[in-house]
């Protein structure tokens, strides 16, 4: 390794992307290409890192297996920031065990957290903290030790243990600063910041207030009977009935856990579920069916009696009822939450991870587009979607899995 490359290599490791540059870039060899691409990721040109680290890896020949396992990974990250999810894991897995393979621990390492960080965009929480339990982040210099410290955060916190993640980011910030990369501790900074911002509206009995995520998980935990708008299903303690393919039941029950301890009349709750003020007797006997229905269902959880105006919910064991509302409503609420990270996603990326098709995504965005909340960049495959930050509460528990659903 020359001077300049080694220079530019210790430039990119303390966050220095210009003074990189500066060394190598009108140099036109495999190293100097790879950390090119490098630093034009560090940079926020992605699409120019994705080309020149495609060089790279290319021009590395059939001797020189652990320099292109290195741009592989180089390359996944920057794919990762662009939210291009598909096509990863397999290559990213032949990477890392050619990495293991050479005692490239802290590179293999580096391939393993991207391919978890993947799996919690898309809201794979199961397999990405069963892939995370087998990484072994011993060792490894501060700004990876970091990023590991991060990934193991956000999964504690989107599966609301409080405690674990709360450890799991002093630890990253120690590591950040060890490091002294300013982009880690700011990433670090707002991991941390999220804890203290509202994330959800809970309404109960004509009260309403807003609550941070541990006050959320405190409140799952209570026994109340909770009606959760930002998972679409009703909980109480470990019990959970799933109400997300069933929008009307959801409706329904939203709207009687909201007019708790009274009873809610039959003309709100057809207007609620069916969207209509003008009913007629086929949405009276409708109504009359889709409670049977919800009555059925929550049987276990509480029981839904007829009054003289309408219906009532009566919570077993003399529960609460507490409706557990997202910071932000509408239908497309989980999608707004995916584009609010400033990434710019593609239709195809975000379909992916909400698990829909992308004619479906496409159609929301279209109308998100028209209330100008999203705006699109480029064209045809190229197209990407963006929107701008929401500021002073997260969004954590709309991101496609965010809460166990078992």
């Amino acid at each position: 390794m020359d001077s300049l490359i080694a220079a530019s290599a210790r430039a990119l490791a303390a966050g220095d992307a210009i003074g990189a540059l500066q060394r190598i870039a009108l140099r036109e060899d495999p190293p100097a290409l790879a950390l090119r691409g490098i630093a034009m990721a560090q940079l926020g040109e992605h699409p120019r890192a994705r080309e020149l680290l495609r060089r790279a890896a290319r021009g590395f020949g059939a001797h020189e297996e652990l320099a292109r396992a290195r741009c592989v990974v180089a390359e996944a990250e920057v794919a990762l920031a662009m939210r291009d999810l598909g096509g990863l894991p397999r290559t990213l897995t032949a990477a890392a065990a050619t990495l293991e393979a050479r005692a490239d621990h802290a590179n293999a390492l580096q391939a393993r957290l991207i391919a978890v960080r993947r799996l919690l965009l898309l809201g794979r929480l199961d397999e990405a903290a069963a892939a995370l339990a087998r990484l072994d982040a011993r060792g490894l210099p501060p700004a990876l030790a970091a990023v590991a410290e991060l990934t193991a955060a956000e999964l504690a916190l989107r599966s609301l243990r409080i405690g674990p993640a709360q450890a799991a980011l002093a630890r990253a910030h120690e590591a950040a600063d060890r490091a002294r990369v300013p982009a880690l501790r700011a990433e670090v900074a707002e991991a941390r910041a999220v804890l203290d911002r509202p994330a959800a509206r809970c309404f109960a009995a004509g009260s309403a207030k807003s609550l941070r995520l541990d006050e959320v998980a405190a409140l799952l935990v209570s026994g109340a009977l909770v009606i959760d708008a930002c998972r679409r299903g009703l909980r109480a303690g470990d019990a959970w009935q799933p109400l997300a393919r069933r929008p009307v039941l959801f409706a329904l029950a939203r709207a009687l856990a909201e007019g708790w301890p009274g009873d809610v009349d039959r003309e709100a709750l057809i207007a609620c579920a069916f969207h209509t003020r003008d009913p007629d007797e086929t949405h009276r006997a409708r109504l009359r069916v889709e409670i049977g229905r919800l009555r059925a269902l929550v049987a276990t959880l509480a029981s839904i009696e007829a009054t003289a105006q309408g219906f009532v919910l009566r919570p077993h064991a003399a529960r609460e009822v507490v409706v557990l509302a997202p910071p932000i409503d509408g239908e497309q609420a989980s999608l707004v939450a995916l584009l609010s990270d400033g990434a710019a996603w593609s239709t195809s990326a975000l379909a992916l991870a909400l698990g829909a098709s992308q004619r479906t995504v496409q159609r929301a965005l279209v109308e998100l587009e028209a209330e100008g909340r999203v705006r699109a960049i480029g064209r045809a495959r190229a197209q990407r979607w963006l929107s701008p930050p929401l500021a002073g509460f997260t969004t954590l528990l709309l991101l496609p899995a965010a809460l166990p659903l078992e």
